[in-house]
């Protein structure tokens, strides 16, 4: 299951924007001081305070949202006879839905826009392009262990910047270009350790060919996974700045438009009778699954909102090294809860997209530091006056 929610959310920050900061103000902006009589102990709320203001629970804070996320998705699917990732994807869309709107009735989210029909005409075939990114998700971490998903996830990376060259006016750096071949190169790694370890853990050549045929299969989910994501980023990217939406808007939107068509393809492809429900939802983990299921609707919420508090009390360059650093942790995660085979070529491959993810996060820094004028690559032009003082002066 790819984490549907923080996608979009980490690859604006990795593109070294801040709108999270903009868009949040009212929802997560800097709280006034509050005031006390002098002699008196702070109580809770100024612990509350202090820990709003805190950079290091803040990353903590997103890191472990995000690997949770990762973690349980992992689990609700990992089952040997799972089969209905659009009922999944439909409840967790549900939940997310819900648990907006509940916000709003609250007063929490009060930024968050009411229902338009005309939006949501407008935004419906970016929803339709999330159904094929969040399902092809799904099914490559169903046959995939989730360090070879969170490598091969960055190969996204190199067809958005190819598709922003194309589409934005981007542009791609040799720091970059040096990123995607450890991009590629960790993929390759990873898929060569996998292999490899298939065929060493089968002991009988029908073993052999059904470990292949279920890793082929997540590496063709997982093609596919690479070309619905980045649709859905640079079309997403192209429509948001049209409809002027904020992040909650976004989210709001995306769960609801889709919970529709996740509903009726659950019902038209998926199998539905007691004895596949019991298959699904067996006895001993049932509770369990659908914990795992609603706190992935509420994972989004809790991703969304780390994401911002980190980037407001830290920096949007802050962010995207967190968001590279925590590759790593994503990675490890699937070696520790469910048992993936550790070996030379799996580590490599961890090790090398953990560096890749690092140079592209710099290279990203770089980049918006020479637009900034941080770092001129050329000589500065110089003003009226300047040149009119230099001249009379030679």
């Amino acid at each position: 299951m790819s984490n549907k929610k923080n996608e979009d959310i980490e690859m604006r920050a990795m593109e070294g924007g801040n709108d999270f900061g903009r868009e949040q103000d009212p929802f997560l902006g800097k709280m006034p001081p509050v005031s006390r009589p002098r002699g008196r102990e702070p109580g809770m709320s100024a612990y509350f305070e202090q820990l709003d203001h805190s950079p290091g629970a803040s990353i903590l804070a997103y890191c472990l949202s995000s690997i949770s996320m990762t973690v349980v998705n992992k689990y609700v699917v990992s089952g040997s006879a799972w089969n209905l990732n659009f009922f999944y994807l439909g409840v967790q869309s549900l939940v997310c839905t819900l648990a907006i709107l509940l916000a709003r009735q609250a007063g929490i989210l009060k930024n968050l826009s009411a229902f338009d029909s005309t939006k949501a005409k407008k935004w419906f075939p970016i929803s339709i392009l999330l159904v094929g990114m969040i399902y092809t998700g799904a099914k490559s971490l169903q046959f995939l262990s989730v360090p070879v998903y969170t490598i091969f996830k960055n190969l996204t990376i190199i067809v958005i910047a190819y598709g922003e060259v194309l589409w934005f006016g981007g542009s791609v750096t040799p720091l970059m270009l040096l990123s995607f071949g450890l991009m590629v190169l960790s993929s390759i790694v990873a898929a060569w350790a996998d292999i490899q370890a298939a065929i060493d853990g089968a002991g009988h050549s029908a073993e052999t060919s059904a470990a292949l045929a279920t890793l082929n299969a997540g590496y063709a989910w997982m093609g596919m996974n690479v070309v619905c994501t980045s649709s859905y980023l640079l079309g997403m990217r192209k429509v948001i700045k049209k409809m002027n939406f904020k992040d909650y808007d976004t989210m709001f939107y995306n769960n609801l438009l889709t919970i529709p068509v996740l509903v009726v393809c659950s019902l038209l492809v998926e199998d539905w009778s007691a004895e596949n429900m019991a298959r699904n939802f067996p006895v001993e983990t049932r509770n369990k699954l659908m914990i795992g299921m609603v706190y992935s609707g509420l994972g989004a919420i809790f991703i969304s909102y780390c994401s911002a508090w980190c980037i407001r009390v830290t920096s949007s360059t802050t962010y995207s090294m967190v968001g590279a650093l925590n590759k790593l942790p994503i990675a490890l995660s699937g070696l520790v809860f469910f048992d993936a085979p550790i070996t030379f070529g799996s580590v490599t491959a961890i090790a090398v997209g953990f560096v890749s993810g690092l140079v592209f996060a710099w290279a990203k820094v770089r980049q918006k530091a020479q637009d900034a004028g941080i770092l001129p690559t050329s000589k500065p032009t110089m003003s009226a006056s300047a040149q009119s003082n230099r001249d009379a002066n030679s």
